[in-house]
């Protein structure tokens, strides 16, 4: 009678620990979703770049080589007295033999092109126009066209991915309520921001004279640029 009785405990305490086991597994139960936030916000630009060429030519490699070089430096002279915020950076350089084919003769060198060519980066957007005027005066002969930017520290940039980032969390939220469950953690997460306008360009009229140049004023008004925001996330559901 008392191992019926013991054997009876037993199995009665291991229907109990099998029923918890399972009732554990189904309250720990999780599904995976993935959601998807988008955000779009305008700005005033903080950031401007400028592309500025000097070109000089001579038959000799070496003349070509020094004229630019002193132009060179005096572009780069105009545009810092003109703009304080003014950052420059060598882009390209290059210094070519310009050939005559005519007659149908070998190749033959009549000269020599010398480029440098400069990226300008400033924050003072009030200077961009006296910064193109400066350059031109100085001697730069091409002047590629102007970008409009954000800093990457942008409190923009974060604000845009902020808001994307709610809007997938509330997708992910209504999905787990209309499931049952609760979202319980983020599993992964993928952002991707991109800014769109800011681009003006902008070519020196070859009919301008040195002076004209000196005495005019270069009207560049900037535009508010669209940052979006992109935000997708790997939530895990709790049930």
């Amino acid at each position: 009678m008392k191992v019926s009785l013991t054997a009876g405990l037993l199995i009665s305490l291991c229907l109990l620990l099998l029923s918890a086991s399972g009732c554990a597994r189904k309250a720990n139960r999780t599904t995976k979703v993935t959601v998807a936030g988008e955000a779009t916000t305008r700005v005033e630009p903080d950031t401007a770049t400028i592309t500025l060429s000097v070109l000089t030519q001579s038959a000799q490699a070496v003349t070509a080589q020094q004229e630019n070089a002193r132009k060179s430096k005096a572009v780069a002279d105009a545009v810092k007295a003109a703009s304080a915020s003014a950052e420059i950076k060598t882009s390209d350089y290059g210094l070519q033999p310009q050939y005559d084919y005519r007659d149908n003769r070998l190749p033959k060198i009549v000269g020599y092109d010398a480029r440098n060519s400069v990226i300008v980066t400033m924050t003072d957007l009030q200077a961009v126009g006296a910064v193109i005027d400066a350059a031109s005066g100085a001697g730069a002969n091409s002047i590629g066209g102007i970008a409009f930017n954000l800093k990457q520290t942008s409190p923009a940039r974060g604000q845009a991915l902020a808001e994307a980032t709610q809007q997938a969390m509330n997708k992910a939220n209504s999905i787990a309520q209309a499931l049952g469950g609760r979202v319980s953690r983020v599993v992964e997460e993928n952002e991707a921001s991109t800014v769109g306008g800011g681009v003006n360009e902008f070519t020196l009229s070859q009919a301008m004279t040195t002076d004209e140049v000196t005495k005019t004023v270069t009207p560049v008004a900037t535009a508010p640029l669209s940052i979006k925001s992109n935000v997708q996330l790997i939530v895990e559901i709790e049930g």
